[in-house]
């Protein structure tokens, strides 16, 4: 059978089995053997006893059948994907201690008596806990049980207060460390940190139009958002500014001070010179005076400046931010420091996480058990959904499907961004209907070798990739395209997450009605990827 012929009858029958609700991998999986099938031993469907004659079935461990099996093999046992149940448990622990809720109660502290302050600080929180775990469904459950009955008690617009917790919760997906990127990264053999690296500026960039949205509209419509009774005990705007420097203040000095001793040790341990020409980022004696020098500098300023009762009361309102730079900075800095890989990095945090909650009081074998089962539904899941897809989007592949989509696509004589924006429409378009899990799996391996053999000097409108950069770019261009994913009706993830733990009177319709606007925003972030490409490659 032809593979245009086999490329309609798997997309029908993929439309049908998710239509009458089969589970993606399972369907993914029988649609696999149906490809196989149909290629290279079609007489099965008219006459099932010829099992054993043909080139499918004929020889037991050889054929593509044996391939698809050493694809997938090579899939499950790669060491990265381990990082995706440290980091689903890391998630697991952060939702249920108290390290978030006190994150969210010192960053409302400090804008409180900002016009639309609760909005901002619920985004802020957003990216504080993206760049912790990456976990999408957690932080918009956690979110919705936090910051949607205060801004709804406070009298803010419900579609604000709705549009900024689904499209804040999801920004897991574009800022490190991203478990989207991390499953791109082993399907395409991208480096993972090189993707993390390229997703920083336009992870941050589209947290910055959500909150400059905020600043926005509650700046013109202030009905939106009203102030909160001024608190008799809340300190004046100057103060508290003066506070926060104070704060602000302790938390440089010890972390300059950790970092010279972590200097101090690798020098003295002669590390450094163990380490053939490769010291460890800002860990040679170099830096140390530097280090001394910031340490002391904060110190100077905590006593002389601001004063120690000045600083104990900073520290006593901010103190809720520290466990989570914390955890931030023992997996980015484990990662980008050269210390770990990923996946040891993801298992440093969750310990970090689980030993903050000890510290805290809050650890206990119900926070530990509950996380882990948790943790195995998840993973177990995303496994399932990994294992169908990769065997579906490995039958097409040995059918010959990539060549022929790409052919087909090409053959259209459209410019360089035509195809890339029909790329675009048609990972919107599978967004809207399927996990992103599958998306990544089956699409990818077709789109990304028809993206590398485009023209490189026609990509983009602004600037130019480099061609090693080519495979970076795209991955995070797929991540921002999830991020519409995440929101778009009908089956937008986030709406569902939120919809679980929303207060009864708010319904999916006016759920989905509050993400038009941050859809807007979302998609304006990835027209500024596709006019400005190489703006991934700032930091590589």
């Amino acid at each position: 059978m032809d593979i245009g012929t086999i490329s309609l009858i798997l997309m029908l029958a993929l439309i049908v089995l998710l239509a009458i609700g089969m589970p993606l991998g399972l369907a993914s999986a029988s649609l696999a053997v149906l490809v196989l099938v149909m290629k290279f031993e079609p007489a099965l469907l008219t006459n099932p006893f010829s099992f054993g004659d043909g080139i499918l079935t004929g020889r037991p461990g050889t054929g593509p059948l044996y391939i698809l099996a050493q694809k997938i093999y090579g899939l499950l046992t790669d060491y990265v994907l381990i990082s995706v149940p440290l980091f689903i448990f890391m998630a697991s622990l952060l939702e249920r201690s108290g390290i978030a809720k006190d994150m969210y109660s010192s960053l409302n502290v400090w804008l409180s008596r900002t016009r639309g302050g609760i909005a901002i600080v619920t985004s802020v929180m957003a990216v504080i806990m993206a760049a912790m775990s990456g976990i999408i469904g957690g932080e918009v459950v956690l979110l919705g049980l936090i910051a949607l009955p205060q801004m709804l008690r406070l009298g803010y617009n419900q579609n604000l207060a709705i549009g900024v917790i689904c499209a804040s919760g999801s920004l897991g997906t574009m800022i490190p460390p991203s478990i989207v990127l991390i499953i791109y990264g082993l399907i395409t053999e991208t480096s993972i940190k090189a993707l993390f690296t390229a997703s920083f500026i336009p992870g941050f960039m589209l947290a910055s139009m959500i909150i400059t949205y905020i600043i926005i509209r509650t700046q013109l419509h202030p009905e939106d958002a009203p102030l909160p009774e001024e608190d008799p005990n809340d300190p004046p705007r100057g103060e508290k500014r003066l506070l926060f420097m104070a704060f602000m203040s302790i938390v440089v000095a010890g972390f300059a001070a950790f970092l010279f001793l972590r200097a101090a040790f690798f020098e003295l341990s002669g590390s450094n010179a163990a380490s053939d020409g490769d010291p460890a980022r800002l860990g040679t004696a170099a830096h140390m005076p530097w280090l001394a020098g910031i340490t002391i500098a904060a110190l100077l300023l905590i006593y002389f400046v601001f004063g120690k009762e000045r600083a104990k009361i900073g520290w006593k309102m901010g103190k809720g931010l520290v466990a989570p730079m914390v955890v931030i900075g023992v997996v980015m800095g484990s990662i980008y420091g050269g210390i770990t890989g990923i996946t040891e990095a993801a298992g440093m945090g969750a310990a970090a996480v689980l030993i903050i909650a000890i510290l805290r009081g809050e650890g206990s074998f119900e926070l530990v058990w509950e996380s882990l089962m948790r943790t195995l539904r998840s993973t177990g899941t995303i496994i399932w959904v990994t294992i169908g897809a990769a065997s579906l989007a490995g039958a097409y592949t040995i059918a010959g499907g990539p060549q022929y989509v790409a052919d087909l696509i090409v053959g259209k004589d459209l410019p360089t961004m035509g195809v890339i924006l029909t790329m675009m429409v048609i990972l919107l378009f599978m967004g809207a209907f399927m996990d992103w899990v599958g998306i990544v799996l089956l699409i990818i391996p077709v789109f990304l070798p028809i993206v590398l053999r485009l023209p490189i000097e026609e990509i983009g409108f602004i600037g130019q990739l480099e061609p090693q950069h080519v495979a970076i770019w795209f991955g995070v261009v797929f991540c921002m395209n999830m991020q519409v994913s995440f929101l778009s009706p009908p089956f937008g993830p986030a709406a569902f997450y939120l919809k679980s733990v929303a207060p009864p009177h708010i319904s999916l319709t006016d759920i989905f009605r509050g993400f038009l606007p941050f859809i807007g925003i979302q998609i304006l972030a990835l027209s500024v990827l596709l006019i400005w490409p190489n703006i991934i490659s700032l930091l590589l």
